[in-house]
């Protein structure tokens, strides 16, 4: 509930909208009421043949009558006090007196009231069927009213509603894009992608029925019992012991709807989950012929979120038919109780005092409507409750993950250095995942700037661990890198990025046209640049020659419609165009083409000169680029040096690459 209300302060912030769904919220329980209200005049003045004048005129009299019978019932009972009776009989007398004072004052307030109505009365229909008109008219023009009303409070909730499912969308992505880089590999795109759509729009549901029906519904109530009350209120009293145990109910059931409703998020995560390893496969599962399996997989995910739905459901079920059970008998009770005081013209019931005159047939017929026009509302609020508890269950699980500590962080006094910098240092680097073993123990290396290292090792060795902690995807537990004498922790993360260039195995390329992909990250740089950072990576003929628009053609979802060498070239130049002082090779040119190689190679030779190189590889064609190359294993940087001298003195060395080098000779 926290959380839920952490998202009620972002609505609170458009003070405005808010009011104006408070206040139209009003104006529709005030006309819900005064629509039940139109119950009274058409059965005491309409159904008995009369206008408005006539029965003023009628209920005066009535009332001076009743005044002048209650005043001889209080003298008579004075004068029997008066005669000194038994204590009992006393008692009895007194009570009865005070009863009757009771009426003759109730009546004297009506004869003062209609007294001040009578003048303005005679403006009203003198006919049954006039007045019958006039009320039909009012009914009209009251439910247009409301309905205007409600029409501006849908849209006004709904407004409030998306803005603050937007922002919090806003502020789950901006931290999504912070998180650290293994919590993507934990959990996945499923989970996030899950939250980002499913749960915000359970909350904005939430939200919706919090500001709209939770707030109108409660209203009507409010002036139903407010009407019954104003009827008779000892009366209304009597009826609503069945609400304390209405609330104890809704309350208990509320908790499990909440439970239930998160457990079916996390199955629907486990669904998304399922969709994108099988969509992402596609072409393994279309090898392999496991398009049965994933089809099974897949209806266990179903179902279980079949089972979790279905639970939830019953959880709905039993609070909507308790609540309209409960409010039956609540209108059971009252129908019991009022028709026996009309009946039997009471004003007491099994000893309780409920009102100070007889009441008529009109004013119980309008006590029940008004008993029943608070139950529409009650079944009603039972219905959006279920709603309510998921996007309280919604904002718990999307705060989870903004709330999500990082490891990597801005400094909070960033320094920086002179561009480009004189050397990289890792300095006794140690590093282990929050999940796993030690990655890398006592890293020292130093790379001078304008010189170009390689870096081979099994897979596991930890090599694309120095990138990571290179680029601060993440940040040592214990050493230190540096930029000249400057640990990269105290670098805001935007001017230590600025310098870097990154090309990796698996070329991540946007639905966008080539033109934006190249540029991506650096919009500003006109159309000129890019086509000189394409030509440098040997890129703009195929661009102009192989593609359909040149660079405007839109790649399509992830690049598919180019080669993997045609998608390298386009990273490299998106590295070009950064004019970085490092630029990092990760596997970049394991999965190409020798032509494709040799052309990268080629723009590689010319723009390294000046730059730092960082590269993870074991192509020997790839090596001739490295000045120093660092061989790894186990964490740990067991030899360094050339190509040649490795090969003569480290055998380890030889068999990562001898292979690649006997066919390259």
């Amino acid at each position: 509930m926290h959380d839920f209300r952490r998202v009620l302060r972002l609505v609170a912030k458009r003070r405005w909208t808010l009011t104006g769904c408070l206040g139209t919220s009003l104006i529709v329980a005030m006309l819900w009421g005064l629509n039940i209200g139109a119950l009274y005049p058409m059965v005491e003045i309409v159904f008995k043949g009369d206008g408005v004048p006539g029965y003023v005129a009628q209920e005066l009299e009535n009332s001076r009558e009743r005044i002048v019978e209650s005043e001889g019932e209080i003298a008579e009972l004075n004068e029997q006090l008066a005669q000194n009776p038994s204590v009992k009989q006393r008692n009895r007398l007194e009570v009865a007196r005070d009863l009757a004072i009771a009426r003759r004052t109730a009546y004297e307030k009506s004869e003062a009231t209609l007294t001040r109505f009578q003048p303005y009365a005679e403006y009203l229909p003198e006919t049954a069927f006039g007045t019958l008109s006039l009320m039909i008219s009012l009914l009209i023009l009251g439910t247009v009213l409301k309905l205007l009303a409600l029409g501006a409070n849908m849209m006004l909730v709904q407004d409030l509603a998306m803005q603050a499912a937007n922002e919090v969308r806003s502020l789950f992505f901006r931290k999504a894009l912070r998180l650290d880089l293994d919590e993507f590999g934990d959990n996945g795109s499923a989970g996030l992608t899950s939250r980002l759509t499913n749960d915000i729009g359970h909350l904005n549901g939430g939200i919706t029925v919090l500001l709209g029906r939770l707030v109108r519904e409660p209203l009507k109530m409010i002036v139903c019992f407010a009407g019954a009350a104003w009827v008779c209120p000892r009366l209304l009293m009597l009826v609503m012991v069945v609400a304390p145990l209405m609330v104890l109910v809704m309350h208990s059931l509320s908790r499990s709807i909440r439970r239930a409703s998160r457990r079916v998020m996390d199955e629907m995560t486990q669904l998304y989950g399922t969709l994108n390893d099988a969509f992402a496969g596609i072409r393994v599962i279309k090898a392999y012929n496991t398009q049965a399996f994933e089809r099974a997989r897949f209806e266990r995910s179903v179902q279980a979120y079949y089972g979790r739905s279905m639970k939830m459901a019953l959880y709905n079920t039993l609070a909507r038919s308790v609540s309209e059970f409960l409010g039956l008998g609540m209108v059971c009770l009252a129908i019991l109780a009022g028709g026996y005081l009309v009946i039997n013209r009471q004003t007491e019931l099994l000893g309780l005092h409920m009102s100070d005159k007889p009441l008529d047939p009109g004013a119980m017929l309008m006590f029940f409507g008004f008993l029943i026009g608070a139950s529409d509302p009650a079944r009603k609020l039972s219905d959006v409750w279920s709603s309510l508890q998921r996007g309280i269950a919604a904002a718990s699980r999307v705060y989870e993950v903004i709330d999500r500590p990082v490891r990597v962080t801005e400094p909070v006094r960033p320094q920086s250095i002179a561009r480009p910098h004189q050397k990289i240092v890792f300095s006794d680097v140690s590093f282990r995942y929050p999940s796993g073993p030690k990655v890398l123990s006592g890293i020292d290396l130093e790379i001078p700037h304008g010189q170009t290292l390689a870096v081979v090792g099994p897979n596991g060795s930890g090599k694309s661990t120095l990138i990571s902690l290179l680029c601060r995807f993440d940040d040592p537990q214990g050493g230190e890198v540096r930029l000249d004498d400057v640990n990269v922790t105290k670098m805001s993360l935007r001017n230590l990025r600025r310098r870097i260039g990154l090309v990796t195995q698996r070329t991540v390329l946007f639905d966008d046209t080539i033109l934006n992909n190249i540029r991506y990250g650096m919009p500003r740089v006109s159309r000129e640049e890019v086509i000189e950072a394409a030509q440098r990576a040997h890129a703009d003929e195929f661009i102009r020659e192989k593609t359909e628009h040149g660079y405007d053609t839109v790649l399509g979802q992830s690049g598919t419609r180019l080669s993997g060498g045609q998608m390298q070239r386009l990273a490299l130049a998106r590295a070009f165009l950064r004019n970085p002082d490092i630029l990092i090779l990760d596997e970049a040119t394991s999965q190409i083409d020798m032509e494709s190689e040799a052309l990268i190679h080629q723009a590689l030779r010319k723009f390294l000169v000046g730059r730092t190189g960082l590269m993870i590889t074991h192509r020997p064609t790839t090596l001739a680029l490295a000045d120093q190359i660092a061989v790894m294993d186990q964490g740990e940087i067991r030899d360094l040096g050339d190509h040649n001298s490795l090969l003569a003195r480290n055998a380890f060395y030889g068999s990562l690459c001898g292979a690649d080098t006997a066919e390259a000779a």
